[in-house]
């Protein structure tokens, strides 16, 4: 997996590509919003436009994220998944308790 990272307006961007296998990468992840949570950061923007696959690993990673920064009174917002992780979120039920929107503009309007 490669990601992307950067700070813009007080918003963790996060632009992942390949595969989010939690094993492998999840940790980096974590350790990012770690970061930008002691910095004050409580919103991050992921964009999975590019993932082709998640693994249940990969899902404790998100979930894990997303508790951490509702716990900061801020939140995930995950950016066009594919199909095959919304069909994955939709079978998981899991589009109930993430922010998805199909843009990284329509993530801005609803942090706002």
């Amino acid at each position: 997996m490669e990601c992307i990272k950067e700070v813009k307006d007080g918003i963790l961007h996060l632009k992942l590509s390949g595969d989010l296998i939690g094993e492998s990468n999840g940790s980096e992840l974590v350790e990012w919003v770690n970061d930008a949570l002691t910095e004050g950061i409580v919103n991050c923007i992921l964009n999975i436009s590019n993932v082709r696959y998640i693994n249940s690993s990969g899902i404790g990673v998100l979930i894990t994220i997303l508790t951490k920064l509702r716990d900061k009174n801020g939140d995930l917002y995950i950016v066009q998944p594919s199909d095959h992780v919304n069909k994955l979120f939709i079978m998981a039920k899991l589009q109930a308790i993430f922010n998805i929107a199909e843009s990284e503009s329509e993530a801005l309007e609803k942090i706002k």
